[in-house]
């Protein structure tokens, strides 16, 4: 009987045991004990990319997908863990479940200016919720269990393990790791619900304002019987337009400056407002009473405790899961007495399905990007996920696609990311292989991961990647055009064929100029089950302008 084994084989038990059935990374010299006892073991599979932070990208979206931390291999001490930080980031302000196992210079070599050495664990201090250094080979299993726990607990984030290279050849105690138990919280309590269901009673203009914590507790069905049992229109937070199944009659779609007209206009003017699964943060409300009304009488659930009532006043603040909360109350709550409200609510939301129907119809050329989203949003199959990137195109798209299967969109969320959408989808692939994905973003985000596309074509891991070409870094040229007279320094890029990167990689590549060729080019992409670049000319010249607070109104130059 073998009493010890190396660490590599350690770490490769723990997460076998912990259902990590995919880890993401790329290959460096600082870990190879791990990667042999994956090889060997072959219960794991391995996703290599071809950049740390698009590896980190993948693990994030696969954690969405499958609720269980993504893991990823800094797998070269140094520069291959500092390559991962943007990752970390993102999933950080995601609050995306994410497990970095660090390489890091052997133990005797530290503090001594060594080949590679840098300060990894005070770098992912601010953006983890643990960055540590395992010092010792019988801590090597307990804090690895310990990452995993603690990145799958309460509000999700992802934890960074540095591990230096001679732990991983070390001898540890030979261990069968046991599946881990991690603690879920429960509704609000009886009380808070008693007290949401009474301001429901009263309510004259009741909205639901749901976020990503149904998505995480699974909690989709919860919310929708809530919805119909007391018929009061729901809103999503931004980046989880999927809480709900598009075009649901109590559905208004994603609120706020990234939402639609009707959903903001709901969180405004709506005298009771119940909060579950969400912080009304900064995406979502701009902090600003031109999203949530000054005078709206608030009830706010959240797992994180800390969260709640944070930027608007809380009447009932309660701690708790928005599943079970949302299941609770449906128990407990009546229907209120609101038809004028309900019927505003469905006259608005008609109209605006309608206007979002004549868009298909635009007939420019180049193609109007609504022209584009219109011709993708009625060719998606109903199981497909979307994954998108930061960016003016992105902007446009957020509240215009149709997400009808539950976990159905992954977005940057709140670290505003450009180039995260292509890595997303494959990582989303890995998690749900029989589904269709499909990255949207803009040619210049495209440039950041694109020989990520060879990742997907070698690990068989088929995305469509729908590239809105409108040679601009769209959101900063919108800027300088409206606050700065036009004077464009910066902002107009040429992006290379990406389509024809795509066949050279072995995939499929397809080119669209002009409207209704969009519709029949993702159709085929999608029926050809090969990574497929679409690449699509759309007009340089429809751009939105979001953030109008952060910037005075044109000055004129003294031409002097």
């Amino acid at each position: 009987m073998i009493d010890q084994i190396n660490g590599g084989e350690a770490v490769y038990r723990v997460l076998k045991a912990n259902g990590i059935d995919t880890v993401f990374g790329l290959l460096g010299g600082s870990m190879l004990e791990l990667y042999d006892a994956m090889y060997l073991g072959g219960d794991i599979a391995y996703v290599g990319a071809r950049d740390e932070r698009a590896a980190g990208h993948m693990a994030d979206a696969w954690a969405r997908m499958t609720g269980k931390p993504g893991v990823v291999l800094g797998a070269q001490a140094g520069p291959g863990v500092v390559n991962l930080v943007t990752a970390v980031a993102e999933a950080h302000l995601a609050y995306s479940p994410m497990v970095v196992i660090a390489g890091a210079i052997t133990r005797a070599d530290q503090c001594k200016d060594t080949f590679q050495e840098v300060d990894q664990v005070a770098l992912f201090a601010p953006i983890s919720k643990r960055s540590v250094m395992v010092t010792d080979p019988s801590r090597l299993v307990p804090m690895l269990e310990d990452a995993i726990r603690l990145a799958n607990t309460g509000r999700r984030g992802p934890v960074v393990l540095h591990v230096p290279r001679d732990l991983f050849a070390a001898a540890v105690p030979a261990v069968s790791p046991q599946p881990l138990r991690i603690a879920r919280p429960g509704p609000a309590s009886a009380e808070d619900i008693a007290a949401m269901a009474e301001l429901l009673a009263v309510a004259e203009r009741p909205v639901i304002f749901a976020g990503g914590g149904f998505k995480w507790a699974a909690g989709r069905d919860a919310l929708t019987a809530l919805a119909e049992k007391l018929e009061v229109p729901v809103v999503a937070s931004t980046g989880h337009a999927d809480v709900m199944r598009h075009r649901h009659p109590w559905f208004a779609g994603q609120a706020g400056p990234r939402g639609n007209r009707v959903a903001s206009r709901l969180t405004k003017e709506a005298d009771v407002m119940v909060v579950l699964g969400a912080r009304l943060g900064f995406n979502s409300t701009f902090h600003s009473n031109d999203y949530v009304g000054a005078d709206t009488r608030i009830a706010h659930v959240d797992v994180e405790g800390s969260a709640v009532g944070r930027y608007f006043p809380a009447e009932i603040a309660a701690q708790g899961d928005a599943r079970l909360t949302a299941e609770a109350l449906t128990k407990t709550a009546a229907k209120p007495d609101c038809d004028a409200w309900r019927d505003s609510f469905r006259a608005d939301i008609e109209t605006l399905w309608a206007e979002r129907a004549t868009e298909a119809a635009i007939d420019t050329s180049p193609m109007h990007p609504r022209r584009a989203l219109a011709e993708i949003r009625s060719t998606l199959p109903e199981d497909a996920i979307v994954t998108l990137d930061t960016g003016n195109t992105c902007l446009q798209a957020a509240d215009r696609l149709a997400h009808y299967a539950p976990m159905s969109l992954i977005t940057p969320l709140d670290f505003g990311l450009v180039g995260f959408g292509l890595a997303a989808a494959i990582g989303a692939k890995a998690a749900t292989p029989k589904r269709p994905v499909v990255a949207i973003m803009g040619d210049g985000a495209v440039g950041y991961t694109m020989i990520e596309i060879q990742t997907a074509i070698s690990h068989n891991l088929p995305i469509v990647i729908v590239v809105l070409d409108n040679e601009a870094w769209g959101a900063e040229k919108a800027y300088q055009q409206e606050f700065y007279g036009g004077r464009l320094l910066g902002a107009e890029i040429q992006s290379p064929r990406y389509d024809k990167f795509a066949e050279l990689c072995g995939g499929k590549g397809i080119w669209v100029e002009g409207p209704g060729n969009m519709a029949p080019a993702l159709k085929m992409a999608l029926a050809s089950g090969q990574t497929t670049v679409i690449q699509a000319k759309i007009d340089p010249g429809a751009l939105m302008t979001l953030r109008k607070d952060l910037f005075k109104a044109p000055q004129k130059r003294d031409p002097s």
